[in-house]
């Protein structure tokens, strides 16, 4: 950014998009002004002792991520062999269209997006041939060293997405500067109420 001549700058971003900004929060190179994401992916590291901090919410959070480990069949692939479920997505629109029932099934049966709107996601990896890219992103952060972000960090919780546990999140991320949540959206908040997005954004980087 520095050499696009740009003295300050910001990242948001969702699901490992979220991650991604995180480890720009992590680097936190002059003129980052902070990471707005939608998620912060912080689970209970066995310490009985990290569940005294817990609401009622975060224990709601956690029963819906148990939840989630029953539709993620897709993730344990990606994660251990990509390159099976690569093959398979760039040889046929028909495997990369219902591998997007992801579309659906994050949300159960709460998803806001349309149907326009996954025939334009599965046509972009379709004609840019990209699916392989998106899958091998699961093994490279699996194998990933957990590291504690110390950078500046917000996030914002959609009702029927992925909810972030808070006393997970502050023992992962050290310098959480705001956390809101929205009453409506889920997993592709983006896609299903971007006028709720950009405001969290922009009220997020108001004062920084």
């Amino acid at each position: 950014m520095r050499g696009l001549g740009y003295d300050s700058y910001a990242a948001h971003g969702s699901d490992m998009g979220a991650n991604i900004s995180r480890e720009l929060a992590i680097m936190n190179p002059p003129g980052f002004l902070g990471a707005h994401v939608l998620q912060l992916f912080s689970f209970p590291s066995g310490d009985p002792a990290e569940f005294e901090k817990m609401t009622p919410a975060d224990h709601a959070a956690l029963q819906f991520a148990g939840w989630f480990q029953t539709v993620n069949g897709y993730a344990q692939m990606n994660a251990s062999r990509p390159q099976t479920i690569a093959a398979a997505l760039a040889d046929s629109p028909v495997g990369q269209l219902a591998y997007s029932e992801l579309f659906e099934s994050f949300g159960n049966g709460t998803s806001l997006v349309s149907r326009d709107q996954v025939l334009t996601q599965v046509s972009l990896y379709w004609l840019t041939n990209t699916a392989a890219t998106a899958v091998r992103y699961y093994h490279a952060e699996r194998n990933a060293e957990a590291v504690v972000n110390h950078g500046p960090i917000g996030v914002t919780v959609f009702a029927d997405d992925f909810r972030s546990m808070r006393p997970f999140a502050e023992r992962d991320n050290t310098n959480i500067v705001s956390w809101t949540k929205r009453p409506r959206g889920g997993h592709f908040a983006a896609m299903e109420v971007p006028q709720d997005v950009a405001e969290e954004i922009r009220a997020f980087y108001a004062d920084r």
